[in-house]
């Protein structure tokens, strides 16, 4: 096998080249998902915000975060239905639930997270805040925080990828909320988290284009999600 052309023919069936489906969402319920999101953002980025500004160790951390995800899974629920997508088979023949192939698309962007973590701890003024932001899992229960981080990942792509996503014509959806979700972290002030939720929502938001659902974005956020809560506070340490 050519691994150049494997991972080539990956790409394209994980990130390029859709499933066949037709979801089309009546008008009476397209313009409730559309008024459903716009107040499920408002409030969740000020959830979002005032989260991220707690000191690290603080009890209301847990709260905030947890309250956060409960918005995002309510506002989605409320929008309207949500499908699970399915993915490109190895056959490519066939399709299937998009399990393994995300699991494989997460870890592979976790991989190239990290490296770039690497370069990043050598710039004081983007390194420094992020260290700040892992101090909230440093200074609280590990498990918690690993429990709250996949809930809300989980969260966000039934949101972001799956009410949103449907709320946007079909032209601007993947820009569009790509846009919108690397915006409700500017309040954050981390530079860093709001490029990474840049890439993070372009991939997810590529999968769901392929997908037709939030269960691909969903293992592939909580992938990469759990795997930089594990892995970027012991390799900062390391290299800094």
């Amino acid at each position: 096998m050519n691994p150049v052309s494997e991972l080539n023919a990956f790409l394209r069936a994980a990130l390029v080249t859709p499933v066949p489906r037709d979801h089309r969402d009546p008008p009476a319920v397209l313009r409730r998902r559309r008024i459903v999101t716009v107040l499920t953002l408002l409030v969740g980025a000020a959830l979002l915000g005032w989260s991220l500004r707690l000191e690290p160790g603080n009890p209301y951390f847990y709260l905030g975060t947890t309250a956060l995800a409960a918005t995002w899974v309510v506002g989605a629920l409320l929008s309207g239905p949500l499908y699970l997508g399915r993915g490109h088979t190895r056959s490519g023949t066939s399709y299937a639930r998009p399990i393994v192939q995300s699991l494989a698309l997460g870890l592979l962007l976790l991989a190239i997270f990290l490296a770039g973590a690497l370069l990043m701890v050598r710039v004081p003024s983007l390194a420094g805040p992020v260290n700040e932001l892992l101090d909230h899992a440093r200074f609280a229960s590990l498990p918690l925080v690993l429990l709250i981080t996949a809930f809300n990942g989980v969260a966000e792509e039934l949101f972001f990828r799956g009410a949103l996503y449907a709320a946007i014509p079909q032209r601007w959806t993947v820009l569009a909320t790509t846009g919108v979700y690397a915006l409700t972290t500017v309040v954050s002030g981390v530079l860093m988290l709001v490029f990474a939720a840049l890439v993070l929502g372009l991939v997810c938001g590529l999968q769901r284009r392929v997908t037709g659902g939030i269960l691909g974005p969903a293992i592939t956020h909580v992938t990469w999600s759990g795997g930089m809560l594990l892995l970027l506070p012991p390799l900062l340490q390391i290299v800094s």
